[in-house]
């Protein structure tokens, strides 16, 4: 990965996690030539990326998002035909748990939308999703929404398998490389200065998650790209928890599961969420660190002890923690900005970097390669901001709000 910097590339793909490497591998696969990528770290996918669940759960409240889930289920299947680098993708399914009937109402409308997108899904009663979970207690719950070709990966196998894919097709990859400047000639990307030289590209792509608001303001942008912490914790194995169980969630209760390594996954959406303002650290910088919060981690064992007490009394091993980034209404930025001809958008994930990853890879592609986008495309565009009026403090706490909202009705 460490490669001597070419002094030129057609296209520059800046961040090496899940977005960007899915980004390469997107862009290769529809035929594009001369791609580079650089990461700062010194492997990829370090940073946000590794600290994510690896849920992948395709049920959304339109056909657009549902179809681009699917899409990205679709790619780890086909990855994980690769023995040499998969993603460790395991289809076992998921669970949506009800406890109200305004959620279910929402599952069966969830349902119709996945009819039209083509996802098979199934409202289950709770004693057929008992079999499927056989250690839960769904005594409390209305309704479930089963969908079998939901999982769960492991983010670092999964942005080593587009690497490994992207690489074939003659993507290359460079780490150890700080971006410092974005050279502009006549209204458009004219290059790249990194620590290691300056590379002519004819456009750059802004993945770089976290930074993602440094790299932009670098093309002269103002985008509103908040980072919002996030934090899960898995325990020790737990006696009758394999990898081959479903995924859960329960939105009322704001929490989401899995197995992993035979101990409970367990993590939540903070109702009160806490997070930090992208200008008050540098591009050369780091977010601020974070300490494990055990009062909100104790919360979620605590909402999840009624279905599972065995799971939630064992001892915590692992607590993951980071800032997946959020943006003031709950979509993407993704496409080109008409402020700067060549600079590219791929960021502001609201928590879909890795699941997501091959979908925002495909609409990318559709931004920049097909003659007429498709509106949902169009909707996704930085234009949206850095051509319409608003302020920080609303968009900071906007963006809180999507993360505070994630499961609403």
């Amino acid at each position: 990965m460490n490669l001597t910097l070419p002094s030129r590339a057609r296209l520059v793909i800046i961040g090496g996690g899940a977005v960007g490497c899915g980004v390469a591998y997107s862009l290769a696969e529809a035929g594009e030539r001369d791609i580079l990528l650089v990461e700062r770290a010194n492997e990829l996918g370090q940073i946000t990326t590794a600290q994510g669940a690896g849920l992948c759960g395709q049920p959304r409240d339109s056909v657009e998002r549902i179809k681009l889930a699917m899409r990205s289920v679709a790619t780890f299947r086909k990855l994980q035909r690769d023995a040499e680098a998969r993603p460790d993708w395991h289809e076992v399914g998921s669970l949506r748990l009800a406890l109200s009937e305004g959620r279910v109402a929402q599952f069966q409308q969830f349902k119709k939308f996945c009819d039209e997108a083509g996802l098979e899904t199934a409202l289950l009663e709770s004693r057929e999703a008992g079999r499927r979970w056989p250690l839960m207690d769904f005594g409390r719950v209305k309704a479930v929404l089963w969908c079998p070709s939901d999982g769960y990966m492991t983010p670092g196998c999964v942005v080593k398998a587009y690497a490994h894919q992207s690489s074939k097709l003659g993507v290359r990859f460079a780490t150890d490389v700080a971006v410092e400047g974005i050279v502009r000639d006549n209204g458009r990307v004219k290059a790249l200065r990194t620590n290691r030289g300056t590379i002519e590209c004819e456009k750059v792509i802004n993945a770089a998650g976290a930074h993602a608001y440094h790299i932009a303001k670098l093309a002269g942008l103002d985008l509103p790209i908040v980072p919002v912490r996030h934090e899960y914790f898995v325990t020790v194995p737990v006696e009758g928890l394999g990898p081959e169980l479903p995924c859960f969630r329960i939105p009322e209760l704001t929490l989401y599961g899995r197995v992993r390594e035979q101990g409970l996954l367990l993590g939540g959406w903070e109702p009160k969420s806490l997070h930090t303002d992208p200008r008050s650290y540098e591009l050369a910088g780091t977010p601020p660190g974070i300490n494990p919060d055990w009062p909100v981690l104790k919360d979620f064992a605590e909402k999840f002890k009624p279905f599972f007490p065995t799971a939630t009394t064992a001892e915590i091993k692992t607590v993951a923690k980071g800032w997946p980034t959020f943006t003031p209404d709950g979509r993407f930025i993704i496409g080109e900005s008409c402020r700067l001809k060549g600079f590219v958008m791929a960021g502001g994930c609201n928590a879909h970097g890795i699941s997501g990853s091959a979908g925002i890879g495909h609409l990318l592609v559709q931004s920049l390669l097909e003659p007429e986008p498709s509106n949902y495309v169009k909707s996704l565009s930085p234009d949206r901001f850095t051509e319409s009026t608003w302020n920080w403090d609303d968009a900071c706490r906007q963006a809180q709000v999507v993360y505070e909202t994630y499961y609403g009705v």
